[in-house]
Formats: structure tokens, sequence, C-alpha cells
């Protein structure tokens, strides 16, 4: 009996990333490759961009090599995310732009004063 099959989605370890694609252990047995062409629908510059080295990932199955046990992969057109990074709200403090406010000409006149000393020694 197969353990897997086209179209199953997975999750499986980056074990690797070349120019070509992501390497995917997916199990003891299965490994596999996401080819840079099934990252995404638009062009990819950096794979490093969409995966990391040691992340764990959804990965969708598009051909099954069953004797050699490996797998090609896709995460193109799924939610391969496993851990999303959580959006953080910014509370505002009391004193909001008030610091700014305070600091920002004796930071103005510090930095005019390190320019011009810099350009009297050039």
């Amino acid at each position: 009996m197969e353990k897997y099959k086209k179209g199953d989605i997975v999750k499986g370890t980056i074990t690797g990333i070349e120019k070509y694609g992501a390497f995917i252990k997916i199990d003891e047995e299965y490994s596999g490759l996401i080819h840079i062409s099934e990252i995404s629908e638009f062009f990819v510059k950096d794979i490093n961009d969409y995966v990391t080295l040691g992340e764990t990932i959804k990965v969708q199955i598009i051909e099954i090599d069953e004797k050699n046990k490996q797998l090609k992969l896709s995460i193109k057109n799924i939610d391969y995310r496993i851990n999303k990074k959580k959006k953080v709200k910014i509370k505002e403090t009391k004193s909001g732009f008030t610091t700014l406010k305070l600091l920002l000409n004796d930071w103005i006149e510090s930095k005019e004063k390190e320019i011009l000393e810099k350009n009297k020694k050039n």
C-alpha cells in the first residue's frame, strides 16, 4: 500500500537550499524537492525569500517515485507556512510623539555640526 498519493499535503523540514530548489525531508523514508518553478506563481529570484533551512512547512505532492522514495513537491498553490508570524499591534504610549518633538531639533543640530566638522577636515 502506498504511503502517499499525488495531491496529498504533508509536513516536511527544509534540509537544503540550492539556486534551483529546496530539499525536504518528509519522514524517515521519503524526501523530496521543491523545484524553483514550484515555489510561486511569480518570478523567484531567491528561494531563501520563501523558505529557510530547518523550517517545517506544508508541501503538496505532485509526483511520486516509489522506487527511490522521492517526491516532487510544490508550495505554489497552498498556504505552506505552519508558524505564521503574528502581527503585533503597537501600543501608543502616553507621551506619544512628545519625545521626538522635544529632541528633534537637538538631533538635527548635532548632525549638522558633525557634517560641518567632517567637511572642514576634507
